[in-house]
């Protein structure tokens, strides 16, 4: 570190505070020094050739001169392969138990003395120097991957067995795939240049942003090995189910390059340890992410309260602050569904406990709220304030639940409180501890929790903002250091909360989301942007964010409103806020030295403005609700991209400035200064401009109107929508089908915030004579709607 990173951290964090991060960064190299050795020599090794193959359900073990690869296909289609011995579990992502393997499938030897599976959904080969390929039935390659290179210390190379398998996670490794030339790519977590990932690299550590991003800044919170690939050929998922530091290298193909050859698509990942093994998942973009929700669960429902305008802010500083702004929401006749209180509600920044000066009854405050129909959420922090006395600190000592280095001494590290100690979370005994603590946020009348600062992060001027890579952690038992398991260690938290809050109130759904995560954090709730810097270009990464981990599983997401720094214009204010009425997690917040996100700061017109989109949002609120189930029982995310019926549409593979609403509705936000028209591209079909009713047939581009106060929105030709009509009433609104087409929709009704089962209703319509007809479709055949039906488009 030199001078001026110093007075940086000191300028931050302030003098005292400022000390103490530089000397938990020097702390954190020391641990590290120790406790990881260096490498020292290593060794390249590939598989070699094929020697022999075992059959078994769904596939078999190929074994090579150095390495021995499973592999098997499962009964819905999805492919696992591992080398080296690696088994689908233990994994932090799968669910459960692996899914069962597909009886009709069977290793049989291939030509040039590889080998193949043949299965209903893809065909799999082995070549005898350890390529797999995955094709279509029709024999179309999806992918290839090539044979994997390990490098291994030469002093592991005595554990070594006779099949070539070297010590578990002692070998860092380099996999190199390959895709049709015509191939995009997506996923990869949250990022923040996308949702399309174009050429260049990607790291897999989960990190803190540090205050505000742009497109470009990598990495951010949410990581995952997901790859989400789209080409002619078809659509595949491709998860390397390994939680360890990594790289992807990314590069799309080019088709007739080089003497009227194609050249591939590829991907490179590199991983710094752990377990070579590979999910794929195949088939149309609907059918791969419900094979995905099948593997690594199904996404938490969110009560539906949390499907409306919420309003955040770190710093509303106290109770009377709080009702202020409350009151402004309902004497402006706005919605608004829940407040969220930030670290500055806490007694000097410490998890789980309440500043009495400026909340004297929190309790009270909530039960206020809630008679008027707002819900308060909490800020939970991982960090616990290293403190003797500090009720939590001492009662994590005692149950022994803190993070601890080789020599056997606790982790420290700097965050809000200042020194804190952190749970392991990796632990099962510490989940539940944890878990338990989130009755104290129950009785302040708190009606849900975010995850925040959980990557996880500790305040450092210089090196990675987290904790010593040597920190040991139980791993579920079978132990092993942060390495493996800082990838994680958000999920695990975000586990521990969803099944403390599940054991504390059984009969409610929780409300959960966090800013850091991995595969399958779905299955405990959502998460948001982070902190996005306030710009335009905050404004466009907002919604690549929220597109890119919908295609990696997580539904519910959104942005900071607004941008979490700065003072965003009026226009900027009130396009973000258009946007934001259209995604799943729908909040407004902002940094405590950050100017106000109240609609009303911004004027009258913007307030006008945001108050249209604030109706539209509650009117939609029966759609979402739907979308809500739909995403639970399907994996579908709630916004998806403009290519996800039509894959095969390579101009809309490149459409990353709109999306679909779920099947009904497309979405053109406004993202550019200015703006008062944009250019749209359409699905093929017919669809309809909702604010004037014009037919506009896709695909194609057309050029719509866009002024401040409305964004471009289409509706599907046929489209049944469920909607709030007058009183709350449940109607039908339907958008004309082309002559000779039918359309349709469906419709699952709010049960409430706790467990009880929803049913699917599902509706077509189809035009007669001039007239459009709505029928309810039953097991039975067709039957009257039932529901009031409003008809728009004729």
């Amino acid at each position: 570190m030199d001078g001026r990173e110093l007075l940086r951290s000191m300028k931050v964090f302030g003098s005292v505070q400022g000390l103490r991060v530089v000397r938990s960064a020097w702390r954190q190299r020391r641990t590290d020094a120790w406790g990881l050795p260096p490498r020292g020599a290593e060794r390249a090794r590939v598989p070699g050739l094929a020697v022999e193959a075992e059959a078994a359900p769904g596939g078999g073990t190929v074994r090579f001169a150095r390495s021995s690869l499973r592999i098997r296909v499962s009964s819905g289609g999805t492919v696992f392969w591992g080398w080296d011995g690696a088994e689908p579990l233990p994994s932090y992502a799968l669910a459960g138990e692996a899914p069962d393997a597909d009886p009709r499938a069977s290793l049989e030897p291939d030509t040039g003395g590889g080998w193949r599976i043949v299965s209903e959904r893809v065909t799999v080969t082995v070549s005898r120097h350890g390529a797999v390929e995955l094709r279509t039935p029709g024999g179309v390659l999806l992918r290839r991957d090539l044979p994997p290179r390990w490098w291994e210390p030469v002093t592991d190379l005595r554990a070594v067995n006779g099949s070539g398998r070297p010590a578990a996670g002692s070998a860092r490794w380099v996999q190199r795939s390959e895709v049709p030339a015509d191939a995009r790519f997506f996923g990869l977590g949250g990022r923040s240049a996308g949702p399309r990932l174009r050429d260049g690299a990607y790291r897999l550590w989960n990190t803190d942003a540090k205050g505000g991003f742009v497109p470009g800044d990598d990495p951010l919170y949410i990581t995952m090995p997901v790859q989400f690939v789209v080409s002619d050929a078809g659509t595949h998922l491709a998860f390397h189910d390994n939680s360890w530091d990594g790289r992807v290298v990314l590069a799309e193909g080019e088709e007739g390059a080089g003497s009227g050859h194609d050249r591939p698509g590829t991907s490179e990942l590199r991983m710094s340890g752990g377990p070579l093994r590979c999910w794929v998942v195949v088939g149309t973009p609907a059918r791969v992410l419900h094979g995905w929700a099948a593997l690594t669960g199904a996404p938490a429902l969110p009560p539906a309260w949390a499907l409306g305008p919420q309003h955040a802010r770190w710093g509303f500083g106290s109770a009377r602050e709080v009702r202020r702004v409350v009151a402004g929401y309902r004497e402006r006749g706005l919605p608004l569904s829940a407040v969220h209180l930030d670290i500055d509600h806490y007694d000097g920044h410490r998890v789980f406990t309440v500043d009495r000066e400026r909340f004297p009854d929190l309790p009270g405050l909530a039960e206020e709220l809630r008679e008027q129909g707002v819900r308060l959420v909490s800020i939970v922090d991982p960090a616990v304030k290293a403190e003797p006395g500090d009720p939590v600190y001492d009662g994590g000592s005692a149950a022994d639940v803190f993070v601890k280095d080789a020599r056997g001494e606790e982790v420290r590290g700097v965050v809000w409180p200042g020194e804190c100690a952190y749970p392991d979370f990796t632990d099962p005994a510490v989940r539940e501890w944890w878990g338990g603590l989130y009755e104290e946020r129950l009785r302040q009348g708190f009606a849900g929790v975010w995850h925040d600062m959980n990557e996880p992060v500790s305040f450092v001027p210089f090196g990675d903002p987290t904790l010593p890579r040597s920190a040991r952690h139980a791993l579920e038992g079978r132990g092993g250091d942060h390495r493996e398991a800082h990838n994680v260690y958000a999920l695990a938290m975000a586990r521990a909360g969803y099944e403390g809050l599940r054991r504390l109130r059984p009969d409610e759904r929780p409300f959960l989301f966090s800013r850091s995560g991995w595969a399958g954090m779905q299955r405990y709730g959502g998460t948001w942007s982070g902190d996005v810097s306030t710009g335009w270009p905050g404004l466009r990464a907002s919604l690549a964010l929220v597109l890119g981990l919908g295609l990696c599983g997580v539904p519910y997401s959104g942005p900071d409103v607004g941008g979490f720094d700065g003072s965003p214009s009026p226009e900027l204010f009130l396009r973000w806020y258009q946007l934001g009425a259209w995604l799943p997690l729908f909040r407004t917040h902002a940094a405590i030295d950050a100017g106000r996100r109240e609609p009303w700061e911004f004027g009258p017109e913007v307030l006008e403005h945001a108050r249209v989109a604030l109706a539209e949002r509650e009117r939609l609120r029966p759609y979402f609700t739907t979308l809500a189930r739909l995403a639970r029982m399907t994996g579908a995310p709630y916004v998806r991209p403009v290519w996800w019926g039509t894959p095969e549409d390579r101009v809309l593979r490149d459409c990353e400035d709109a999306f679909l609403l779920g099947d009904a509705l497309l979405v053109a936000p406004v993202l550019t200064r200015g703006a008062d028209r944009r250019a749209v591209r359409l699905p093929r079909g017919r669809w309809y401009d909702t604010a004037t009713g014009r037919a506009y047939e896709g695909p194609g581009q057309v050029l719509l109107d866009a002024p401040l106060s409305r964004v471009p929105v289409l509706a599907r030709a046929g489209a049944v929508l469920p909607v709030r009509g007058e009183g709350d009433e449940l109607v039908l609104e339907v958008w004309a089908p082309a002559a000779g087409r039918t359309g349709g929709g469906l419709v699952v009704r709010d049960t409430g915030d706790g467990w009880e089962p929803a049913a699917i209703e599902r509706y077509q319509s189809r035009l007669v004579d001039g007239r459009v007809v709505v029928e309810r479709v039953t097991d039975d055949g067709v039957a009257e709607a039932g529901l009031p039906v409003v008809v728009r488009g004729l």
